[in-house]
């Protein structure tokens, strides 16, 4: 994995600890994208953090780790990171949305390219662990700030690849779909997945259901957002959500999930017979 650093305006300490980590990188590993997961993983373990046994403590330290500055300037040069992005704040702006949140996005890639696209959208990074390279850089956007508190009017909420890293999903799910306004949208992309060690186990439940407990949190799906990985949705009520009625179906896609795992290698040859 090959990194262009010398334009990126990083303090000596940060410069450091990059190196330190792109040397440890793994030599087996070809693809960059899965180099990063590996040194990512690499810093969990460093610190001892456990998916299954959360310790905040250990866990503010990895979330606060510099292999977040290296993992963010690692997608603004992956093509393919790159190209997610740009096609989720093209579809922002050409909604003509004005006041936008992006829930968890602390390097600010997504928000700077949104700030560039039109200085007219006021844009918000929920972020609880914002690096100093990332508030540094966007000084020169008048129109991005960082929030620790949400409000209840954004006319659409974009959050990228945050729920797995949560312990109660659906809880931060109900917090982001109150803050958006009636009528207004999230664009909110997942990774139910063991892809690295800090996607929690006890997510992995909503790979398969996410979706209806979207709906049945008052939200309509509108489906793919063309050139991304992301589901576009659109808040149709305001009634308030019944989180009861919300957990118990909680409870029950955690149930059926190892069902469903276990059934996986059966139902897809049948799928594929019935499809022909």
């Amino acid at each position: 994995m090959n990194m262009q650093l010398l334009d990126k305006d990083l303090t000596k300490f940060e410069w450091q600890e990059i190196e330190n980590l792109l040397k440890r990188q793994n030599k087996n590993i070809t693809d960059d994208l899965e180099q990063m997961w590996y040194l990512i993983d690499l810093v969990w373990d460093d610190l001892g953090c456990n998916n299954k046994k959360l310790d905040w403590r250990k866990i503010k330290a990895f979330y606060s780790h510099p292999v977040w500055l290296l993992n963010g300037l690692f997608i603004e040069q992956h093509e393919i990171s790159m190209a997610h992005r740009h096609a989720i704040s093209n579809w922002i702006f050409e909604n003509k949305f004005r006041k936008v949140i992006d829930y968890g996005g602390g390097f600010g890639t997504l928000a700077r390219l949104i700030a560039k696209k039109d200085i007219r959208i006021d844009v918000y990074i929920y972020e609880p662990y914002p690096s100093k390279f990332a508030i540094k850089k966007i000084k020169e956007y008048p129109n991005i700030t960082f929030i620790n508190e949400l409000s209840s009017d954004y006319d659409c909420l974009i959050c990228i690849d945050v729920l797995e890293h949560v312990p109660y999903p659906l809880e931060v799910f109900k917090q982001m779909i109150e803050s958006v306004k009636i009528d207004g949208y999230l664009v909110i992309s997942n990774c139910f997945y063991p892809v690295i060690k800090c996607h929690l186990p006890c997510t992995f439940h909503l790979r398969y259901t996410f979706n209806t407990f979207a709906k049945m949190m008052g939200l309509e799906v509108i489906g793919l957002l063309e050139g991304s990985p992301a589901t576009i949705f659109k808040k149709i009520t305001d009634k308030q959500i019944d989180m009861l009625k919300v957990k118990r179906f909680e409870k029950l896609s955690r149930i059926f999930f190892p069902i469903i795992e276990t059934l996986k290698p059966i139902l897809r040859p049948i799928k594929r017979l019935i499809s022909k």
